[in-house]
């Protein structure tokens, strides 16, 4: 029996999962682990939590679905993007690891674009503008901050590829989650020398990079005895969590959207060419398919603001007491009783910065247009406007430079309540197709493990014999007209504020 598992290095929690050939899911489990904010807007991990969260989850996988060593052909990795592990020459970590939501960086992505000179330059050579979140302004960060630790630093791995190193000794990365470093080549889909030389950055930092089917490395002798698996087993490059929750909705081919509601939201559109934006408001990087690329425009706090307000807010204020799930139903129960639009009420939801389209860390959270009438239902729905806004702020910019769209895919947690979906399909203008089975990135990567395993000739071919779409909800006419007269509302007030957010102190 050839079974395929899947693991998924999250920004709360690490998910693994595991497949037969046909896809069929025969197991899954979740290990949560803290996340770390030792001054406002930075953003730090431990990577050992990844790891024993990891060893948790896929030896709980092996032991609920009976599997034998030998039965587990491959494993694929997905991850938080971006963030940075620096290890020093025994191996060991320099420091917690800066993560994808961390805004510490701002001088380091100016000092980036000055080096190369200028964004637009910057642009032609890697696709992306430098944006905080990305890899290579952390490295310079670690250079500038905390020389001592980037003296012992000899190389710097992303989160996935750092359980990798852990589960092979190998160190590897692949194009999808490479991209996302800022030093890729996304066009030629390898490391950019001519950045890496203009950053003095040594190429020996940077592990070697794969293709996301392709086998990176097996299991030690000593891990696989920890997991329960054989030394057989193969790793295959996998992909960073974006492109891989994308192929687990199937979003392998041309004219496919996929919008996902996690702690941040995407908007994710597969590409035949590399094709880009010339003012990099939007991500263009390689997909997991070989030879494939996407655009991306990323937000990032979409479910994680209505976490923030049901954990800071709600259960503090009004149904404290409730079970999780009891208060989550009866705030977005409310909500779905306010009329399309909050009767006013707006919500920006920059509660950590801001990624596409405004690139800008020093973004903050606003409620704006509140009185007297609005209740914890019409806050509740400003909120899940206002994310749901601010990806349509990423798809019109797509829709403008004529990337072709005829299905909207929707994934994600937030993504499973039919009343946010409802809300897409009228916020876009366009009908939202849900998906049979929505397991998010640990899915997409277990199908690139049966490729690599070999069970499947491509990711198109793996996508095609497992991956079914369910209902599909269209637009409500009277809906969507209060959103489009909202939506340049909704951009109009980031724009007045923009040049007031720094002067805020915290």
């Amino acid at each position: 029996m050839s079974i395929s598992i899947g693991i998924d290095v999250g920004t709360s929690g690490t998910k693994a999962l595991a497949i037969n050939p046909a896809g069929k899911i025969l197991a899954e489990a979740s290990a949560g682990y803290p996340c770390h904010h030792p001054k406002p807007l930075w953003s730090e991990q431990d990577p050992e939590d990844w790891w024993q969260a990891t060893v948790k989850v896929v030896r709980a996988v092996v032991k609920k679905a009976k599997l034998k060593s030998s039965d587990v052909a491959a494993i694929g990795l997905s991850g938080q993007m971006h963030g940075s592990v620096f290890l020093d020459k025994n191996n060991k970590v320099v420091r917690p690891a800066l993560l994808w939501n961390d805004q510490r960086t701002e001088a380091e992505c100016a000092e980036i674009e000055k080096r190369v000179g200028g964004r637009k330059k910057l642009i032609k050579m890697v696709a992306n503008p430098a944006l905080t979140g990305f890899t290579a302004p952390k490295i310079l960060w670690l250079r500038n901050k905390e020389p001592r630790n980037f003296a012992k630093t000899v190389k710097v791995l992303l989160p996935k590829d750092e359980i990798r190193r852990r589960l092979t000794g190998e160190f590897a990365t692949e194009v999808s989650d490479a991209s996302g470093t800022l030093l890729l080549d996304v066009v030629k889909r390898k490391w950019s020398k001519p950045l890496l030389s203009k950053l003095d950055l040594d190429a020996d930092l940077l592990p070697k990079c794969y293709e996301s089917e392709e086998v990176t490395g097996t299991l030690t002798r000593d891990v696989a005895q920890k997991l329960g698996l054989s030394t057989d087993c193969v790793v295959v490059g996998g992909a960073g969590d974006c492109a891989a929750g994308a192929i687990g909705n199937g979003i392998v081919k041309k004219g496919l959207l996929n919008t996902s509601l996690g702690t941040s939201g995407v908007v994710f559109a597969h590409s035949d060419e590399p094709q880009y934006d010339p003012q990099g408001r939007l991500h263009t990087f390689c997909h997991a398919v070989r030879g494939k690329w996407h655009m991306m425009g990323v937000t990032l706090t979409a479910a994680g603001a209505l976490q923030w307000f049901h954990n800071e807010i709600i259960t503090a204020g009004g149904i404290a007491g409730r079970k999780e799930k009891s208060a989550y139903r009866q705030i977005t129960e409310e909500a779905a009783k306010v009329p399309a639009g909050s009767e006013g009420l707006q919500f920006l939801p920059y509660l950590a910065g801001e990624r596409t389209p405004h690139l800008d860390p020093n973004a903050r959270g606003a409620l704006i247009g509140i009185t007297l009438k609005h209740t914890r239902g019409h806050v509740t729905r400003a909120i899940m406007e206002g994310v749901t806004m601010a990806l349509r702020d990423s798809y019109a910019i797509m829709q403008d430079l004529g990337v072709p769209v005829r299905q909207i895919r929707a994934s994600g947690g937030g993504a499973k309540n039919p009343f946010w979906r409802q809300m897409q399909a009228d916020v876009f203008g366009k009908p939202v197709t849900a998906m049979v089975a929505d397991e998010g990135a640990a899915y997409g990567v277990a199908l690139l493990a049966a490729v690599g395993a070999g069970d499947f000739k491509n990711i198109e071919e793996a996508c095609k014999a497992t991956i079914k779409t369910a209902d599909q909800v269209k637009p409500d006419t009277k809906a969507r007209k209060v959103y489009d007269r909202a939506f340049p509302v909704f951009q109009d007030l980031y724009a007045a504020l923009r040049e007031e957010f720094p002067k805020l102190e915290g």
